[in-house]
């Protein structure tokens, strides 16, 4: 089979993670592959030998949707504007394409007051939707096929290194003036936790000061291509987002037995609920995502025993191999 992903970015983050992994999984199991858009140099490492395409805008991935869509049997494209690229360049029949696109946030299409022209063009092409997540799906419009996104497995890991890890873009919705609070609030610096962020944003020097404010010594990495590295040398994963569609980086710390901290919401629950009663906090709440921050930091065998648990419950739901045989279930269903 023949399939083109696209996506309008020049950037490297959760998306186009997940467009990086699922693309590679594919061609690994024969299929004939094609990414269009996200950053060329991380794009190359992550995809290893599938064919990329560069796209930072709308036209771009329109342009590259000519040339290489016509020719395939699925396009599968990934946010809004990709999905508008898709409706202007490929039609929506029986002779072209399938059109399928993954839904990754929890937003009906289009806002403002263009939204509803916007979302009459990104729907035109698209025939199928996949939801990343249950949470996903119930906030979306249109019928969605949840398809979890899955992650290589890997060894697993002791994790007793005293570090707090903060994961994510460094962007308001992201809350990670929250995760800095309660880093402080649970006091474990005083025991000789340190705290760590990878990542960046328009937050960053907001957190900065944030940090200073409060005292806390918080090392900001930048953005980081070694994350399996990071979270091995890590004891702890702090999850912040209240609006998380499922939250990728708590799913690869699960696959690596690092113990998650994380709001109890969005697709957060999807991925942590049952498997230790400190891993959900209260969002928005500091005082008690501290509180659990601490708990799990003072109890080394109990936090073990929870990223043990964490791991086997991805190898069970989350693997790239469940994750490509649904998206494939789906491209078969509109052939």
């Amino acid at each position: 089979m023949r399939i083109v992903h696209a996506v309008r970015s020049d950037g490297f983050a959760g998306v186009e993670r997940h467009v990086a992994r699922l693309a590679r999984a594919q061609a690994e199991r024969g299929e004939d592959v094609l990414v269009i858009g996200g950053s060329p140099p991380d794009m190359v490492r992550e995809l290893g030998g599938v064919l990329h395409r560069p796209a930072s805008t709308v036209r771009d991935v329109a342009r590259e949707l000519q040339v290489h869509g016509r020719w395939s049997d699925v396009v599968h494209v990934h946010m809004t504007a990709a999905e508008i690229a898709a409706g202007l360049t490929v039609r929506g029949s029986r002779q072209g394409p399938a059109v399928v696109t993954t839904r990754h946030f929890a937003a009906p299409r289009g806002r403002g007051l263009q939204g509803p022209a916007v979302a009459a063009i990104a729907r035109r092409a698209v025939s199928a939707q996949i939801a990343i997540s249950e949470f996903v799906a119930d906030h979306v419009d249109g019928p969605s096929t949840v398809v979890h996104p899955g992650v290589h497995t890997a060894p697993r890991g002791d994790h007793q290194q005293k570090v707090i890890l903060i994961l994510q873009r460094l962007e308001k919705e992201k809350e990670t003036a929250l995760a800095i609070r309660a880093a402080a609030a649970s006091g474990l610096t005083e025991l000789g936790w340190r705290v760590r962020i990878a990542g960046t944003g328009t937050e960053r020097d907001r957190l900065g000061a944030l940090s200073s404010e409060l005292a806390l010594d918080v090392e900001f990495l930048g953005h980081r291509s070694d994350v399996p590295d990071l979270m091995d040398k890590s004891g702890l994963l702090l999850a912040p987002c209240a609006v998380e569609g499922l939250g990728l980086s708590v799913l690869e710390a699960m696959a690596r037995s690092l113990p998650v901290v994380a709001a109890d919401a969005g697709g957060h629950a999807e991925l942590l609920a049952g498997l230790d009663e400190r891993a959900l906090f209260t969002p928005g709440d500091v005082r008690d995502a501290g509180d659990r921050l601490r708990s799990l930091a003072l109890d080394d065998r109990g936090r073990r025993a929870y990223g043990h648990a964490a791991a086997s419950r991805q190898r069970e739901r989350f693997t790239l191999e469940a994750q490509v045989a649904g998206t494939a279930a789906v491209y078969r269903s509109l052939r």
